[in-house]
């Protein structure tokens, strides 16, 4: 059996000699050279995932990241009470690889609560094993969850994620509705496989009152086979869905929301469209990353990382953190750039980044 690196960026820079600054206004939050202010902090905190989904991870899975390595209960606690006090940062999302896949994921949440009161805490995840942990998880200050779902037809969910798990992920999708965590969100990768499926998964989770949003696959899968012009595109999948539904556009609710949406049938159902590529949303992005191993990345597409667990482990001040982290999210990159001419993949893939 091969194992896939996680492909670390090189350079990973150092935090205590940061990049320049020049220009920067004085302002204490995460503010970049477009004027974008970052609010949403996104946890990734492993590696590891109990699926194997094409568009993110190699069937054999990424390479395991040494436990001691991977940020503890408190160094996240710790970061996310600093964005909260002195960064602006007002929502924090945990992710992975599977955030599940943590045995202290509860501690990671309840230090984070701590850290940060009155922050929303919220989770993205395949929800396999949900039910059992959820009552810990909202204890702790678990306050929302998206859950990721491409389909409801068993057969295709086995072949897209190489487990036969369904029961399980619909299971954890019904424990988090009936636990009051609204609004609840699937996410549903556009595959070619899965496209005929979603007029169906649509209907599904109507009948379910969940709020289903499709995301154009993006060329962050570890195995790289993604191709421009074979990705399935937002305007494909709103003519599929119209074979069926009435859609209405509604807009965002929020500029900063990667989703536009369409009211189902006249409401008060709706559908969103995350459409990463055709209709780029990087103009209004206010997100800001930590990787498992505790370094910044201000982009998905982003080619460095800034340490910050080096920091933290080195005795570095609260101060210094924040420093390092502005210098990383000012000199952010104004967007994916998919399209350029010289556009090239990062060095990690999804399940390495964090959603």
């Amino acid at each position: 059996m091969t194992s896939v690196a996680l492909g670390m960026p090189r350079p990973r820079v150092d935090p205590l000699r940061p990049a320049s600054l020049e220009g920067r206004p004085d302002t204490a939050e995460l503010v970049d050279k477009f004027g974008r202010v970052a609010r949403d902090l996104r946890v990734s905190v492993t590696e590891k995932c109990s699926l194997r989904c094409t568009y993110c991870m190699p069937e054999e899975g990424l390479a395991p990241i040494a436990r001691d390595d991977l940020l503890t209960p408190l160094e996240i606690g710790r970061l996310v009470g600093l964005a909260w006090r002195e960064l602006g940062i007002r929502e924090v999302r945990f992710t992975g690889g599977e955030p599940l896949m943590r045995v202290d994921l509860a501690e990671i949440i309840a230090r984070s609560a701590d850290a940060a009161p009155g922050i929303r805490i919220a989770l993205t995840t395949n929800a396999i094993g949900l039910d059992h942990r959820l009552p810990a998880l909202v204890a702790a200050g678990l306050q929302r969850v998206n859950i990721s779902l491409d389909t409801v037809d068993r057969a295709h969910f086995a072949e897209l994620t190489r487990r036969d798990r369904l029961d399980a992920v619909l299971a954890g999708i019904r424990a988090a509705r009936d636990a009051g965590l609204t609004p609840l969100k699937l996410n549903a990768v556009l595959m070619r496989s899965t496209l005929p499926d979603a007029v169906e998964l649509l209907a599904w989770a109507v009948a379910e009152g969940v709020q289903l949003r499709f995301i154009e696959q993006m060329p962050l899968d570890a195995d790289e086979a993604w191709k421009r012009d074979e990705m399935v595109a937002a305007a494909e999948l709103l003519a599929v869905l119209g074979s069926r539904f009435s859609l209405t556009e509604h807009g965002r609710d929020d500029p900063s929301a990667p989703a536009e949406e369409w009211l189902v049938d006249g409401g008060p159902a709706t559908v969103g469209i995350i459409a990463s590529v055709t209709r780029s949303f990087c103009a209004d992005c206010d997100r800001t990353r930590i990787t498992a191993e505790g370094t910044v990345r201000s982009c998905l597409f982003a080619h460095e990382e800034v340490d910050l667990r080096g920091l933290l482990r080195g005795g570095g001040s609260d101060a210094d953190l924040a420093l390092a982290w502005r210098a990383a999210m000012w000199n952010k990159q104004a967007g994916h750039g998919i399209d350029a001419a010289g556009f090239t993949r990062p060095e990690r893939s999804m399940g390495a980044i964090g959603g």
